[in-house]
């Protein structure tokens, strides 16, 4: 990942290279003049109707290839909730969402009520490529074929295919703009809405893939980066198919951690007194449900790969597990034929598992995400996934696991990669910090520890949480950030914020075990509220 050191420059030089973002291996005489960019004036004008209402938005004009600033341009849209406390004010707190290519321009409006809104403008925007920002379109690629989540040895070349006419599309609808789509490049961007604020340095909050964006930041334009907060770590060795694979692993852990717990209740669901006993149950349904899906013609359908779709991805949510037992046991009741097509309790069940389901699903970005991800090399040999699929269907199928190891589009991508992955470093701006849920599968918890380190700042671990964004939701982490962001007082260089906790179902061992099933509130009015409660966006 280390980027190739070029010729000695002068320290004026040099110095002029670093403020642009570029690597010494640029000459001090190729660095080019960027000043008409950072010095543009700008439009603000309300960014829509309601909630939007509330936030200025302005386009800012960007090179598209910085190195040739006077050739085609591009138009980056930023947002601005201002301090609501002027005589607080300390400047403007950049937000990202991660993706990558997440739009952030309504994301200021997420936190209005946070504390951090007395002392900044909280600055949103959409990437270059995304949204309001020139987008990069890729051409919706036809369904080669089904994809299930536990694909046989045959079935392997529609996965390759599938991902081949992917990148296909996305060649043939990207133009000149998709090589110029990367995480350096949307890092030059942030520098120059710096430089059209007219602010010195900014601040930064970044979750997810905005982690990594703003560690590249920091990077590259140390002398400018002030407090920051990289909230859910992308692992700074895992660029980008190891982060996938990573996720499956992390689901599977997931998954074992329900079982287990459930397992500790057999006397309330019976599905096994064990882990294993209940996985097995677990196994036994998704193999009938594979044979004989359940069907509703108003609610849905749920086969096998649906199923292990919904468990994988929501065995994160510790909250969730005593309604996702329970969805268990109705399903396998529905696939013994103990309860019938169409009564109250299967059409709860297929209520709630359709918004589970929806929960799982990521959302579909044009064509930045299957860009981003292809900055760092991809093994070109199909066998590798291959390979991999046939262990990932056995050990890692649900959340889709398969999915993470299986041939991505930029297996098969050929466009040229001007930018190298940028050396990652904390030098000449303050210590930041990290946050990290325990059980978190979009961002293995690998990944905190790791970037902490890379980057010399402080780690605050969640434990037996899957949470994934934890500042929108976590107390503990809130009182923390915000202590930091507006008082400039850092915790421990390792801290332990408690998370959400596990449901209030007694163990077998516990004299009030055994509760029955079906007299709480319904599993979709379940569900339901706790999307609500903890701001959890379906299809993210």
């Amino acid at each position: 990942m280390s980027v190739a050191k070029g010729r000695r420059l002068t320290a004026i030089g040099l110095s002029l290279v670093a403020a642009l973002g570029f690597t010494p291996s640029m000459s001090a005489a190729a660095a080019p003049d960027l000043s008409e960019f950072y010095n543009q004036q700008v439009q603000w004008q309300p960014c829509g109707e309601g909630e939007l209402a509330k936030l200025q938005c302005a386009a800012v004009v960007v090179p598209m290839n910085y190195r040739k600033p006077d050739a085609e341009r591009i138009s980056v849209v930023m947002s601005k909730l201002p301090a609501k406390d002027p005589a607080k004010r300390r400047g403007v707190l950049l937000l990202n969402p991660g993706g990558p290519g997440a739009e952030g321009v309504s994301l200021p409006l997420l936190f209005e009520d946070r504390p951090i809104t007395q002392s900044y403008d909280l600055i949103g925007f959409d990437p270059r490529g995304v949204g309001r920002s020139t987008p990069l379109r890729c051409e919706v690629a036809p369904s080669v074929g089904t994809l299930s989540s536990r694909p046989s040895d045959a079935e392997f070349a529609v996965w390759a295919a599938q991902a081949r006419a992917e990148e296909e599309g996305c060649e043939r609808a990207a133009g000149g703009l998709r090589p110029y789509i990367n995480t350096p490049n949307t890092a030059r961007d942030m520098d120059v809405i710096r430089g059209v604020l007219g602010e010195a340095k900014i601040n930064y909050l970044g979750f997810s893939y905005g982690t990594y964006l703003g560690a590249v930041y920091g990077s590259l334009f140390a002398k400018n980066l002030d407090r920051n907060v990289l909230d859910s770590a992308v692992h700074p060795e895992w660029i980008w198919r190891e982060q996938f694979r990573q996720q499956a692993i992390a689901i599977r852990s997931n998954v074992d951690e329900f079982t287990a717990w459930v397992g500790q209740r057999d006397k309330t669901y019976g599905l096994g007194k064990s882990a294993a006993e209940v996985l097995a149950t677990s196994e036994a349904l998704a193999a009938k449900l594979a044979v004989t899906p359940i069907e509703d013609p108003t609610f849905g359908r749920v086969d096998r790969t649906i199923y292990d779709l919904i468990l994988g991805a929501n065995a994160r949510y510790r909250p969730l597990w005593d309604a996702l037992a329970e969805l268990v046991v109705t399903f396998k009741a529905a696939v013994e034929s103990k309860l019938a097509a169409g009564s109250p309790e299967l059409i709860d069940a297929l209520k709630a598992a359709k918004v589970l389901y929806d929960m799982a699903i990521p959302p579909t970005v044009d064509g930045v995400f299957t860009t981003v991800t292809c900055e760092a090399p991809w093994p070109k040999d199909l066998n590798t996934y291959y390979s991999d699929m046939r262990v990932f269907r056995e050990k890692y199928p649900y959340g889709f696991g398969v999915l993470r190891v299986a041939p991505w589009n930029c297996t098969f991508s050929e466009f040229k990669r001007p930018d190298k992955l940028t050396d990652l470093r904390r030098t000449g701006y303050p210590t930041g910090l990290v946050i990290q849920a325990e059980a978190d599968p979009q961002t293995h918890y690998d990944g905190g520890p790791a970037l902490a380190a890379k980057l010399n700042d402080h780690l605050v671990s969640v434990p037996d949480d899957g949470t994934h964004g934890l500042y929108i939701s976590n107390a503990c982490s809130q009182a923390i950030i915000d202590n930091y962001l507006i008082n400039g007082v850092l915790p421990g260089t390792r801290v332990v914020c408690p998370g959400d906790p596990r449901p209030n179902v007694p163990a077998d061992t516990e004299a009030t075990a055994g509760r029955p099933l079906g007299t709480g509130e319904s599993l979709e009015s379940t569900v339901r509220d706790f999307v609500a409660e903890k701001k959890v966006k379906t299809g993210s």
